[in-house]
């Protein structure tokens, strides 16, 4: 269900390591991320606390490495997630914001390791806090963290970036694809829809966490969906 912009005090914002990249696919798209980071700016100024998580995409996918052992792959993609959010946390500076960059693991200088209590203390500070990393072990994807640490916080509801929905199929595959209006994640785990990943789908069952799903293309998204206007 759509919660209202005064109902929610934190939210937990996914975002996938593709939307950073824009057009080209890869890397960063500076004008992509300043849109996100302004957007993000506008929600934080409404008073509300905002955690992200990104995915690794743009850089690294580590299941599709070939015969590469996996637990190595999904160490890559982990790094993936952090230059993400280093970045994406510079960028939102640039246009205003405090942040911190938590792993769940020690990265150096870079990074704060993560602690419920660090990331409390971090909110209080109106701060916007980064996940990266995963959970810090293979074979769980970034999807499977957001849920994790959104429970962990006690987030109102996790805002996830997708196509611009969910689907009963792949949209980019099946033309007649139907889109849901809204779906409890009861059905997504029986249909096995490609909302995330089927251990996140079951954590946010198990957890009643809410979901709303929005596409980052759309004007404001990421603001209309805080705001219960969105087409997700």
């Amino acid at each position: 269900m759509v919660k209202e912009n005064k109902h929610m005090k934190r939210v937990l914002l996914k975002l996938s390591g593709e939307a950073l990249a824009g057009e080209q696919k890869r890397g960063f798209d500076e004008a992509t991320v300043t849109e996100v980071a302004k957007q993000i700016k506008t929600i934080v100024d409404e008073g509300l606390q905002v955690g992200i998580v990104i995915g690794g995409g743009n850089f690294w996918r580590g299941r599709t490495s070939g015969a590469m052992d996996r637990s190595k792959a999904d160490q890559i993609g982990m790094l993936a997630t952090i230059m993400n959010c280093i970045y994406v946390s510079d960028i939102c500076r640039y246009v205003g914001l405090k942040t911190e960059v938590f792993t769940p693991f020690v990265c150096g200088a870079f990074t704060t390791l993560y602690s419920k209590d660090a990331v409390e203390e971090s909110f209080a500070e109106g701060k916007v806090v980064f996940f990266a990393g995963g959970t810090g072990h293979p074979y769980f994807s970034t999807d499977t963290a957001t849920v994790l640490r959104a429970v962990e916080i006690g987030a109102d509801a996790i805002l996830l970036k997708a196509v611009d929905g969910i689907y009963d199929s792949d949209p980019k595959v099946n033309l007649d694809a139907k889109k849901y209006d809204e779906i409890s994640i009861d059905e997504v785990v029986a249909k096995k829809l490609a909302a995330m990943d089927l251990t996140a789908s079951i954590m946010c069952m198990e957890q009643k966490m809410p979901m709303l799903v929005f596409g980052l293309d759309e004007k404001d998204s990421i603001v209309n969906t805080v705001h219960g206007k969105f087409s997700g």
